[in-house]
C-alpha cells in the first residue's frame, strides 16, 4: 500500500514478537481487522541483543498479510549488510539503532534510496542528542522505554524526559516518535503527552485473544489508544532549537495543558 501521509495522530502498532509463532500470517491480518495502524516487526540477531528472531524471509512471507504499514525494527549489528534484502522483502520502514551504525548519516540515507522510511532507534542509555546531525534524513525516531532483546519487560519511566526533549528538538520536522517497550494503557498516557504518536505494543494487544478469536485484540488496541488519546494535550515549544538543548524537568513534573493549567494523569501521584 502506498505510505500513509503523515500526521501526529495515535497509531498502535503490534509487535508481532508477542503473536502465535505457528500463525503469524493470520495474526498480522487479524490485529489489522481489529484496527491496528501498523504492524511492527523486530528482527534480533543474538549479537546486538540477546535473542534471535526473524530474517528477511519471513518479512517477505509475512508482506502478503501485512496492508498496512509494515515497521521493520532492526536489532542487529552491521545493518548495512542486511537493509538491502529487508527493504526488497518488503519493509515500509526500516529503523535501525544508533548504537549499532558506524555511519548513520550513510545508513539512512541508504535506506532512503531503497525507497524505504528511515527510522533510528536510542536504546535506554543513549542520548536524544546522537542524531541531532541526521535529523533532516529521519523520518522516525524508536524510543526503547525497556532494554532491547524480549518481550514483555517493564516500561522504564526515565525515558519519558528523553521523549519530551526529542519533541521539543524534532520541531515542525515530520518524525514520528515511536515508543517501543512496555506500553500498555496505563503506560500510554505518559508517552503521549510528551509527543509520541506511534506506540508498539505487543503482549498489551495479543494477551487474552487468538485467530480463532481476535475480538481481545480490537478491545486491547482501543484500550490503548483511547487511553493515549485522553493525554494528546501536549504541544511542542517553537522557542527552542536543537541548537539550544532543554533543561532536564524532573520526571513527576505536570505536562502543561493549552491554556496554562497543569495537567497530569492521576496514577502520577501514586506510588
Amino acid at each position: 500500500m502506498p505510505y500513509p501521509l503523515f500526521n501526529r495522530e495515535i497509531k498502535i502498532a503490534p509487535s508481532i514478537l508477542a503473536a502465535d509463532f505457528a500463525n503469524f500470517g493470520f495474526e498480522c491480518e487479524a490485529v489489522e481487522q481489529e484496527g491496528a495502524d501498523w504492524v511492527h516487526i523486530d528482527v534480533m540477531d543474538g549479537h546486538f541483543v540477546p535473542n534471535i528472531t526473524f530474517g528477511p524471509a519471513t518479512v517477505k512471507a509475512l508482506r502478503p498479510h501485512i496492508r498496512r504499514v509494515m515497521d521493520v525494527h532492526l536489532m542487529i549489528e552491521n545493518p548495512d549488510a542486511y537493509i538491502e534484502d529487508f527493504a526488497e522483502a518488503g519493509a515500509d520502514i526500516l529503523t535501525v539503532h544508533v548504537e549499532a551504525c558506524r555511519h548513520l548519516d550513510r545508513t539512512l540515507t541508504a535506506i532512503r534510496d531503497l525507497g524505504c522510511r528511515a527510522g533510528v532507534a536510542l536504546n535506554p542509555h543513549t542520548s536524544e542528542t546522537a542524531i541531532d546531525y541526521v535529523m533532516d534524513k529521519i523520518d522516525l525516531v524508536c524510543v526503547m522505554t525497556v532494554n532491547p532483546g524480549f518481550g514483555g519487560q517493564s516500561f522504564l519511566n526515565s525515558q519519558i524526559d528523553k521523549i519530551r526533549r526529542l519533541r521539543e528538538r524534532i520541531g515542525e520536522r515530520r518524525i514520528h516518535i515511536e515508543i517501543d517497550g512496555g506500553v500498555t494503557s496505563r503506560t500510554a498516557p505518559l508517552v503521549a503527552a510528551v509527543g509520541a504518536d506511534v506506540l508498539v505494543a505487543g503482549s498489551a494487544v495479543f494477551k487474552g485473544g487468538s485467530t480463532m478469536d481476535p475480538a481481545p485484540y480490537g478491545r486491547n488496541i482501543s484500550l490503548i489508544r483511547d487511553a493515549a488519546k485522553t493525554a494528546t494535550l501536549w504541544e511542542a515549544p517553537t522557542t527552542r532549537t536543537a541548537a539550544q538543548p532543554n533543561p532536564d524537568p524532573a520526571p513527576e513534573q505536570p505536562v502543561t495543558e493549552k491554556g496554562g493549567t497543569e495537567w497530569k494523569p492521576s496514577w502520577l501521584n501514586k506510588s
